[in-house]
């Protein structure tokens, strides 16, 4: 699919860029080539292929999924530079 110059103006305005209208052509050109890419990439043939997280083989660590009372709001408070009556104390942002 071939992007024109207008097409590229478009996107231009829905990302909320500025684009010069002399840049206008080279960004339809380089949007034209990213498209050409993902094309050449659908191409390829990927049956049998497993899902990866990384490029070396690894199981992610997995916690167990339960519901607690949670009770370690000391814990918690400890990392906080300024706590107050069991809350994290913030600076007032409005006047």
């Amino acid at each position: 699919m071939a992007i024109d110059v207008e097409i590229a103006r478009r996107v231009a305005k829905l990302a909320r860029i500025r684009v010069e209208e002399a840049d206008l052509p080279n960004l339809a050109q380089e949007l034209s080539g990213i498209l050409t890419f993902m094309e050449q990439l659908n191409e390829v043939d990927i049956s049998g292929v497993e899902p990866m997280t990384s490029v070396t083989p690894m199981v992610l660590p997995r916690r167990a999924d339960r519901v607690t009372a949670g009770g370690i709001q000391d814990l918690i408070l400890k990392n906080a530079p300024d706590a107050r009556e069991g809350f994290f104390a913030v600076p007032k942002v409005v006047e």
